[in-house]
C-alpha cells in the first residue's frame, strides 16, 4: 500500500529520504481529536503508536477511541507511555499496565523518554546512568506483564546525553526531522523513524507525526509476526 501523505513543512532531505521506505505509519495523542481510521488506512497508514499514559496519574483522553478505531480499520497499533522524570519508573510502569490491555496482535509497548524543559512541574535532568537504570526497570516490568520487550522512543539530544545506546536488547524508535537517523544517531540501529511532526494525511484532522519502518514489506510482515502480542 503506497502512502498518500503530504507535509505542511517538509524537509529538503540531504540524504536518504523516508520515501524509500515502503511501510509508513503515525503516532498520535489527544491532539488528534478526529480520525477516520478507514480513510487513513486506505491512504497508507500501516501502523499507529497511540499515547496511553504519562507519569503516574495521567491518561490520554483519546487513547480508548484511537485504540478501538485503529483496530476496527485493520491498522496495527501499539501504546506508548510518556516518561515523567519526577516519579519512580516502577510506579509509572504499573500505571501503564492499569490502562493498556494485553491485547492479542498489539505491537510492542513503547517507553517515550525525552528531556522536559517546558514541563510546569518537572524539569530535572538526571545523569545517564540513572536514566538508563530507570528505563531498565520500566522495560522489565512491562516485559513480564505483556510477554514482549518494549521499545524506546527518543530524541537526538536525549539519546546522546544519556547514552541510551548502552542499554542492551532494546529496539529504538528514533526522531530525526532534519536528516536520516543513520547520521544523527551515529549509525545506531533503529526499527522506526519519526521523520516529521507536520504530516498531512487524509482522514486525520490537523498535523500528525509520520514514521517509517526500517525494512521492506516482507520485513515488516516478519517483524509483526515476531513482535506482536
Amino acid at each position: 500500500m503506497s502512502a498518500n501523505f503530504a507535509d505542511s513543512d517538509p524537509t529538503d532531505w540531504p540524504g536518504r529520504s523516508p520515501d524509500r521506505y515502503p511501510v509508513h505509519g503515525i503516532d498520535l495523542s489527544r491532539f488528534q481529536t478526529s480520525v477516520d481510521w478507514r480513510e487513513a488506512r486506505a491512504n497508507g497508514v500501516n501502523f499507529a503508536f497511540i499515547k496511553a499514559t504519562e507519569g503516574g496519574d495521567l491518561v490520554d483522553p483519546m487513547f480508548d477511541a484511537h485504540w478501538r478505531g485503529a483496530a476496527a480499520a485493520g491498522v496495527k497499533r501499539g501504546a506508548y507511555h510518556f516518561f515523567y522524570h519526577c516519579r519512580p519508573a516502577a510506579e509509572q510502569a504499573r500505571w501503564f499496565i492499569k490502562h493498556v490491555p494485553r491485547t492479542p496482535g498489539a505491537l510492542p509497548p513503547v517507553l517515550d523518554m525525552e528531556w522536559t524543559p517546558t514541563s510546569p512541574t518537572c524539569t530535572i535532568r538526571r545523569d545517564g546512568a540513572t536514566i538508563r537504570e530507570e528505563a531498565q526497570i520500566f522495560l522489565d516490568i512491562l516485559e513480564r506483564h505483556y510477554g514482549q520487550r518494549p521499545m524506546i522512543y527518543t530524541t537526538v539530544d536525549f539519546f546522546d546525553d544519556t547514552e541510551l545506546w548502552r542499554l542492551k536488547g532494546v529496539e529504538f524508535w528514533l526522531r530525526s526531522v532534519a536528516d536520516h537517523p543513520h547520521g544523527v544517531y551515529d549509525g545506531n540501529a533503529w526499527s522506526f523513524w519519526q521523520y516529521t511532526s507536520t504530516g498531512v494525511i487524509p482522514g486525520v484532522a490537523g498535523s500528525v507525526d509520520i514514521n517509517v519502518f526500517a525494512g521492506s514489506r516482507q520485513a515488516w510482515a516478519d517483524w509483526v509476526a515476531q513482535r506482536s502480542l
